[in-house]
Formats: C-alpha cells, sequence, structure tokens
C-alpha cells in the first residue's frame, strides 16, 4: 500500500494526476459468491477487511512523526458504507435496492471494516452507498453519515456520495419528492461531496427555497478544504513539499515495486489441490507442454477491474515459457464465455505433450461492477473442454483457475486426471510469472481462500436476502464460515502448501481472565436466557487494554522445503445460540521457516474485540465463562469469570 501511495504522490508531482483522493479500498464484505464486484474486495471475513482497509489508509495516506501536524500524502476513501453488495441480479439494481440489514449484521459484519478505516486508520474519506438502508439511502441517512462517521467513530475528513447517488435518490428511489429536497437532505444528513453534478445543478434553489442554508454548506466546503489543505494543494509547487516534493520519476515503477507485485501475486495463490504431490515439478524433467485456456495469454484479465497501466506484464504462458523451452499454446475458447471450443484441437495438443497446463475461469464479462452472475459454474463450454483434454493427456493436468469469485468446480475437484488445481485470483501485472514460480518450486504456496467456495445448488438463495445468520426453521443456510450451514466447495482458509506444518497452542497469557476488582465496580452481569454477560461499553477502553493478553502457536515445518505459512487464529463460543458465530477468525500472520524447524507465532488478544459478540440490538459483550481459541485442530479454553 505503501507502494501505491508514493507512486500516486510522485505522479501528480510530475503533473501527470489532477488530483490526490484515491476511493479506495472498496472494504465491503463479500457477502454473496456471485456478486461482481467481490474482487475488488479482501474477502467475506470482518477481521480481514477491517485489517485490510486499516493498511490500505495507512500506506495511501502516509505517515508523519508523533505530534507533528498530519499532510497527507494522498487521500484514501473507504467505500461503500455500508451493506453494499449487490449490481444487476435478476432484475434488481443496486440504484433502487433497499437492504433490510439487522442491527446485529450491521455491528458484526458490514460495518466493523468501515469503523477500522476510520478509528484505527485515520482514513479521510467513507463514500455511502447507493443503497437504501432499512428504508433510507446511505447518502440521505444522518443516523449513518453524522452520527456514526463523525460522531462514533470521530471522521477527519468528508464523506462523498458514490456516482450520482444523490441523483439516483431522486430519479430512481423517490425519497423525497423534488431535487431540491433531495440535495438538501443529503447535505443536513452530513454528505460533503457529490461525485456527479446534482448539488451544483439544483444546489443554490434548495437555499433559495429554504430547504438548507448557507450553513449547510459552509459545513461541508470545510470539511473539504480542510483535507485539501492536508494534502498541500494550496502550498504551491508540490515539488516544494517538505514530506513528499521529492517523489518523482524515480520512484515510479522501483525494482522494489515490480518485486512487490510479485511477492503480493505469489503470497496470494492458494493451492487446491496437489494429488500425490504431482506438484512442484522439475523443470528439468519438463522436456514439452501445452498451455490451454483462454486466460492464458490475456495480459487484461491479470488486473480484473480498477487498474492503472502496469510496469511490465507476464502472462501466464510468458510465465511457462520462462520455465519450459518447448511450449505450444491453444487458447481453446476465444474468451470466458467459451460458447465455442476447440474440444478437439485441445485434446490431440494435450496428447502429444508431456505436461499440460490449463488456465481458465473468468473475466469482467461475467463479473464486474454494473454486473453480479447468476451461476457458480464456469462458463459454457469450459468444463466440458477441461475434462475432454484432461482425459486425454499422458499424466493428471494442472488447472489453474483466474478468477475473482468462487466457482463450483466439484468435477475437477474428484477428477483424478485433474492432478492439481491452483486459484490465482486476478494477480496483477507479474501474474505469470508468480504462478509459473509456484508451478515449479520456486515458492512454497502459502495463500489462504478468502471467501467460502459454495456449491451451484446456493444460486437458489436470493442474492437480496441481507442475513447473515442461518434460519433453520425455513432453510436459509446463512452466509460466509461464520454463519453458514451447508456444503461447501473449499471452506474459507482453505489452502495447501508443498510442506507440512503442524502447530502447537500455547499460551504465554491467562487460561482464567478475572477483571478486577476495581474494574467490576459498577459492573453487573446481566442475565438473560441463563447466559450472564458484560457490555463492552461498561468494561470501557481502559478495562479492555488491562483485559490483553498474548497468545503464542508453535509451528513446525516438517519439510521438505522452505516456506511461508500462514497461521490463522479463531474463537469459537460454546454454542450457536443468539446469533453466536459458528466461529470467528481474530488474528492471521504469515512466518517464513525453513524446513525442519519451528517458530512461535504471537497473537494479542483482546477480549474486548475478539471475544465480544453482538446481541440483536447491535451491542457488544463478552460472555462469561469459556471460550476456545483454534489453530487447526488445536484449542485452548479461556475463562472469562469475575
Amino acid at each position: 500500500m505503501r507502494a501505491i501511495g508514493r507512486e500516486a504522490r510522485a505522479l501528480y508531482n510530475l503533473g501527470q494526476a489532477e488530483g490526490l483522493t484515491i476511493w479506495s479500498p472498496n472494504v465491503n464484505i463479500f457477502r454473496d459468491p456471485r456478486w461482481g464486484r467481490g474482487q475488488e474486495t479482501p474477502g467475506e471475513d470482518p477481521a480481514v477487511a477491517s485489517k485490510y482497509g486499516v493498511a490500505f489508509v495507512r500506506g495511501i495516506q502516509g505517515s508523519t512523526p508523533a505530534g507533528a501536524p498530519a499532510p497527507l500524502q494522498a487521500s484514501a476513501c473507504c467505500k461503500h458504507a455500508t451493506a453494499y453488495d449487490l449490481e444487476d441480479w435478476n432484475g434488481v439494481a443496486r440504484y433502487d435496492f433497499d437492504a433490510r440489514v439487522t442491527l446485529q449484521d450491521l455491528a458484526d459484519t458490514f460495518n466493523p471494516p468501515f469503523q477500522s478505516c476510520v478509528v484505527d486508520g485515520k482514513a479521510s474519506c467513507v463514500m455511502c452507498a447507493y443503497t437504501g438502508i432499512n428504508g433510507v439511502p446511505a447518502c440521505a441517512s444522518s443516523d449513518l453519515l453524522t452520527k456514526t462517521f463523525r460522531g462514533a467513530w470521530g471522521l477527519d475528513g468528508y464523506v462523498s456520495s458514490d456516482c450520482d447517488a444523490v441523483a439516483i435518490m431522486h430519479d430512481a428511489q423517490r425519497y423525497v419528492p423534488t431535487p431540491e429536497d433531495t440535495v438538501a437532505v443529503a447535505l443536513k444528513a452530513g454528505l460533503d461531496l457529490n461525485c456527479g453534478t446534482y448539488t451544483q445543478e439544483h444546489g443554490m434553489a434548495a437555499i433559495q427555497q429554504g430547504k438548507m442554508t448557507e450553513k449547510d454548506v459552509d459545513k461541508a466546503l470545510t470539511n473539504l478544504f480542510a483535507v485539501r489543505m492536508r494534502l498541500g494543494h494550496f502550498d504551491g509547487d508540490p515539488r516544494g513539499n517538505a514530506l513528499y516534493g521529492r517523489l518523482g520519476a524515480a520512484d515510479v515503477c522501483t525494482a522494489d515495486h515490480k518485486n512487490l507485485a510479485l511477492e503480493a501475486a505469489q503470497d496470494g495463490i492458494v493451492l487446491l489441490k496437489n494429488d500425490a504431490g504431482i506438484l512442484p515439478l522439475d523443470r528439468s524433467a519438463v522436456g514439452s507442454a501445452a498451455v490451454i485456456g483462454h486466460n492464458a495469454n490475456d495480459p487484461l484479465v491479470l488486473s480484473g477491474n480498477y487498474f492503472g497501466p502496469a510496469c511490465k506484464t507476464t502472462t501466464p504462458l510468458e510465465g511457462i515459457q520462462s520455465y519450459v523451452r518447448n511450449v505450444r499454446f491453444l487458447a481453446g475458447c476465444s474468451s470466458a464465455a467459451c460458447g465455442y471450443a476447440a474440444t478437439g484441437q485441445a485434446a490431440a495438443l494435450a496428447s502429444s505433450s508431456e505436461y499440460v497446463f490449463l488456465f481458465m475461469g473468468l473475466s469482467q464479462d461475467q463479473e464486474k461492477e454494473g454486473l453480479d452472475r447468476t451461476s457458480l459454474l464456469l462458463p459454457g463450454k469450459q468444463q466440458s473442454l477441461i475434462t475432454a483434454v484432461a482425459s486425454a493427456a499422458r499424466r493428471p493436468v494442472i488447472l489453474v483457475l483466474l478468477t475473482g469469485g468462487p466457482v463450483d468446480i466439484t468435477f475437477a475437484q474428484s477428477n483424478p486426471k485433474i492432478g492439481a488445481i491452483l486459484w490465482a485470483g486476478y494477480p496483477g501485472q507479474a501474474g505469470g510469472l508468480a504462478i509459473a514460480r509456484v508451478l515449479f518450486g520456486d515458492h512454497n504456496p502459502s495463500g489462504r481462500l478468502p471467501v467460502t467456495w459454495y456449491p451451484e445448488e446456493f444460486t437458489k438463495v436470493p442474492m437480496t436476502d441481507m442475513r447473515m445468520r442461518a434460519d433453520p426453521a425455513t432453510g436459509y443456510p446463512g452466509r460466509s464460515y461464520r454463519f453458514y450451514r451447508g456444503n461447501t466447495i473449499y471452506k474459507f482458509g482453505y489452502g495447501l502448501s508443498y510442506s507440512k506444518f503442524s502447530h502447537q497452542l500455547v499460551t504465554g497469557g491467562k487460561n482464567h481472565l478475572a477483571p478486577s476488582t476495581s474494574l467490576l465496580a459498577g459492573l453487573s452481569a446481566t442475565t438473560k436466557d441463563t447466559t450472564s454477560y458484560y457490555h463492552v461499553d461498561d468494561i470501557g477502553a481502559d478495562g479492555c487494554e488491562q483485559l490483553k493478553f498474548p497468545a503464542e502457536v508453535e509451528v513446525q515445518n516438517h519439510g521438505p522445503m522452505d516456506g511461508k505459512h500462514s497461521v490463522l487464529m479463531f474463537l469459537r463460543w460454546p454454542n450457536e445460540t443468539d446469533g453466536r458465530p459458528v466461529s470467528q477468525l481474530i488474528g492471521f500472520r504469515s512466518q517464513h521457516i525453513k524446513a525442519g524447524e519451528k517458530a512461535n507465532v504471537r497473537f494479542d488478544v483482546s477480549p474486548c474485540e475478539h471475544f465480544s459478540r453482538a446481541r440483536e440490538d447491535g451491542k457488544k459483550v463478552i460472555d462469561r465463562g469459556s471460550h476456545f481459541l483454534m489453530v487447526g485442530k488445536e484449542e485452548l479454553q479461556i475463562s472469562f469469570e469475575a
């Protein structure tokens, strides 16, 4: 993220960028696997989205010495608040969709990433979404924009609408009678900037008609110009900026930044299947290879959506060619839609090659802003092409999927002729090299799935049903690993390695958490349905700080390769009643460990953050009694008692 921020400021200093307000990151929860913009997000888990949002904002905005004023390298904007995750599904469009969301789901799923962006990341902007939330358009909600963003979270910056959201509030949602009413209700609710021309066109009339005042406009202008001042817009030549003025052409596409793109792509690749240890391959033993698939040599597919010009792009075909001298290529399908497949040619090529690599998946024609999927299967004739090629090949083939969202690949999972499966997402400019390095063992894969991979039958669940929690009485299965009760293709957090790792929970903390007498003074455990709990708000910031403790995980790499290992720590409750999650990720760490060696990985556990759950009214409470820390199959019981 720091690299993105530095390059943005460098391009601005060079006069190649018009501004320094970057409307990223997207920290919406990837709630439904069909969502077209899920590819922009860090996944389905609010803890992951929160950590990602904070890191992204800090990297973009830069840092200053403690106690110094806070000039901005660039301005980050966390979007799209809140509960936005539908584009256009079965005739329901994001522009007039009213998301019916419970207070419980808002509190523990949809809002935490935005709260972390503002409170911990100090984001200078939050963008409100197109959608309505329980009958009120997000950009007209004073509860959201003023009471929550500014009041509860302390936003120091501006609130922007998504583009044309104010016009849509009137034209599509019919929230208030006139354009002037619409502009007034948005600005008075706490909106500072309308992406579009609607406030310019109707703002003066709204003042003249007495629907808003100049003070409402001044408030917005103050918030906007304060951010511009922090960006140095009024300090003359940007190259004179004491902190960021020296950034220029030498800071764009540097060797370090290119290496970072490669590292990010490698770390994001997830090994889903590796039957009989077919991978990694010995490059000296691969005499010839067939590379088949529409995604093998398309540089655009690597970037997904919302991207700038790459420094240098390496496609998967080019990556394979850097390892294998004799490579033959066939697209097989003209696009991801794969209405026609050159199955016969592909099978013939496979049968005459020592190794076969298939690069299949999706593209922006199936998933993007404005477009959701209706199926989780691979499009068109992709499945039949893959199956035919695998059947014709001399040895099990290797399937690499380039997609943003999950796909149902049950057929490949169970086919012994498909020896290995990798998911690479949309891996960016160095994606082709990163994939090749994993295939040939120059990088030991450590990626984990950021979303649950559901079966095709999940598409029976309406995208418009916003409930996270399952409802067994009606057969509603719930959403995400935290609440879903149903079959999966792959679970959240799944990912294989070329090495075998083991874990052991070794706590340096407290198996029995006993709040001090002073901490409990004035607190009373509330009993409801025989369950006692403490309110997090009543414990307070100082009390929450006192409760923190470290937990350590001993990780051993049993070989045969050195490599990173992703350690995921979860919390589970003794039961799943009252809307408690099945489990909740509370921390994740990546540790490089040499073969045969051990390392201790530390997690800082905060009961107020990690042990708390949301009640139906959205209030956070900590149950008295047992909680269980989990890493893999290892569990450690922690008791929270007076």
